[in-house]
């Protein structure tokens, strides 16, 4: 089975300042050991950013930039959005063929955004994926707390296992590759 890992939108933007997201640097290092043990096998880790004009996420932007503390590699792929869904309009349906890849591990920002879309978006497209349940976070809502939005996603996301794909929730530690 062919797995890679995407990291969905984790930029300066969201990781400091007005719209960083909850308990951001311990997500970051259960990410970084998720990308450490991925590249170890010769996973392929997609690094996935957000582009908005006229905002802190502009591209080439400070905020756009990749977060401080984020490793990376050289190898690591990359794609640029400007949806929520990492698929639509970018190339990374090209990047990783569903007949080449099974298996996607999905980690990042924003929970209830860009994560939620892409899980939704990968499993419609018929691909196992692995929700990193403490590797993913967002920002309160103004109705909800960030550390419950978390919850209630990882909750409800492990129920939409269906015939062409499964979801599995599962703590980043028990994830192999």
């Amino acid at each position: 089975m062919t797995t890679a890992l995407l990291i969905i939108d984790v930029q300066q933007a969201l990781c400091s300042g007005e719209y960083q997201c909850y308990d951001i640097q311990r997500v970051i290092d259960t990410i970084n050991g998720l990308s450490t043990r991925a590249r170890d096998k010769d996973v392929p880790v997609v690094l996935i950013q957000h582009e908005e004009k006229d905002s802190p996420l502009a591209h080439e932007a400070e905020g756009w930039q990749l977060a401080e503390g984020l490793e990376t590699s050289p190898k690591d792929l990359r794609v640029r959005k400007t949806t929520r869904d990492s698929f639509y309009q970018t190339g990374l349906g090209k990047l990783l063929p569903s007949e080449d890849f099974e298996r996607l591990v999905i980690c990042g920002l924003q929970t209830d955004y860009c994560v939620n879309a892409t899980v939704r978006q990968a499993h419609q497209l018929g691909y196992d994926v692995v929700l990193a349940a403490d590797a993913h976070s967002t920002v309160d809502n103004g109705n909800m707390s960030a550390e419950d939005i978390i919850a209630e996603h990882n909750k409800d996301l492990a129920h939409l296992t269906g015939a062409t794909g499964r979801i599995d929730v599962m703590p980043a530690a028990d994830i192999t590759f």
